[in-house]
């Protein structure tokens, strides 16, 4: 695939930051994370049926880390275990396996009040606008609910106007309730409350996936520009890989719960090794009509509950053979500084 930008999105500005810069201070890392859901049901239900436990791998080993001041995208199709991620990481879950560190430190070892201060380095951003803004409170409640136990309702409602003003509203909003806000104001709200208790981390659960393209492009230059000015760090979560070019400046490409190719933006949409990525890219639709040749890929994404043997992508994978259907790939190191597990791309196969 060429390094053009892919269509969509076209008003968002270009991260320029280099990928993994030598001596970046992690300041996220992830470190073999494994998250199962056991979807077995009742005693009774599985006595009766004898259906035994039935876990679903929401995440099955995957680690990597996220450098001070750059944005990190995770991108993949539905249910690959992409906002899994993501809550894990702020403590909304707790992981079956593995562990987070935030600026070096494990949470998952400290109690509720020796986290605490770390939590309120870290925020999240959620899909819907329309769902995660409580329609009963006034926006002055709502971008202050972070702080509300630490301030008087004074410094509360100045600092919601502030807020609101830093993410292009007006003071004038404070009254008013999220019934009468457009999708993107309702987004500029819940980045407004994120911003709130002056986080370094957010994690943007596909922030602009709920929105129209317009809108989309004016969120995404707001959050680029939040970051410039406040230095914040990105969790970005997409599965729309317009928006994930423009934002990121390094990309982690999931499958069915396991990273199967990690690198700089332009490197993987340039030159794409896994052929997960490939397949993912070529999906997008060639409008410049460059006859650039395209690798079909078919089936459906395979069970959770019971994924293939080997390399969970091989039944999907025109260059699998023996090896791919008993065999783990394990991220390996590219010449390039790129991270893939692929068999085939280790043994020059592809």
């Amino acid at each position: 695939m060429s390094g053009a930008a892919p269509n969509g999105a076209a008003a968002a500005r270009t991260p320029d930051a280099a990928a993994g810069a030598p001596g970046a201070r992690p300041l996220v890392q992830v470190e073999r994370l494994k998250r199962h859901f056991d979807v077995s049901g009742g005693w009774l239900r599985r006595t009766v049926y004898r259906t035994g436990r039935i876990l679903v791998r929401a995440l099955d080993d995957v680690s990597f880390s996220i450098n001070a001041g750059e944005t990190f995208s995770l991108v993949g199709e539905s249910g690959s275990g992409k906002s899994t991620v993501g809550r894990l990481i702020v403590g909304l879950d707790r992981p079956t396996a593995g562990h987070v560190l935030f600026d070096g430190q494990r949470m998952d070892t400290m109690n509720r009040a020796e986290a605490l201060p770390l939590r309120r380095r870290m925020q999240m951003i959620f899909q819907d606008p329309y769902a995660s803004l409580n329609p009963r409170w006034r926006v002055k409640h709502l971008v202050s609910e972070p702080v509300g136990h630490r301030m008087g309702l004074a410094e509360r409602v100045e600092l919601a106007g502030r807020l609101l003003e830093q993410v292009g509203l007006s003071r004038t909003d404070l009254e008013k309730y999220p019934h009468e806000f457009s999708g993107g104001q309702r987004q500029r709200i819940c980045i407004a409350r994120a911003l709130a208790s002056n986080p370094e981390f957010l994690v943007c659960d596909e922030p602009t996936s709920a929105l129209d393209v317009s809108v989309q492009a004016q969120i995404l230059n707001l959050m680029r520009q939040l970051q410039r000015d406040l230095g914040l760090t990105y969790l970005f979560i997409s599965h729309d890989l317009a928006v994930v070019y423009h934002v990121s400046t390094r990309v982690g490409v999931l499958y069915l719960g396991a990273l199967c190719e990690v690198g700089a933006r332009r490197q993987v949409f340039a030159q794409p090794r896994h052929p997960y990525t490939r397949m993912l890219l070529d999906s997008i639709p060639d409008l410049e009509l460059s006859g650039k040749p395209r690798t079909p890929v078919g089936g459906e994404v395979p069970s959770p509950i019971n994924p293939p043997p080997g390399c969970t992508f091989h039944p999907r994978c025109p260059f699998a053979d023996a090896r791919c259907k008993r065999e783990v790939p394990q991220l390996r190191a590219q010449p390039d500084g790129a991270l893939v597990a692929c068999h085939a791309v280790e043994e020059g196969r592809l």
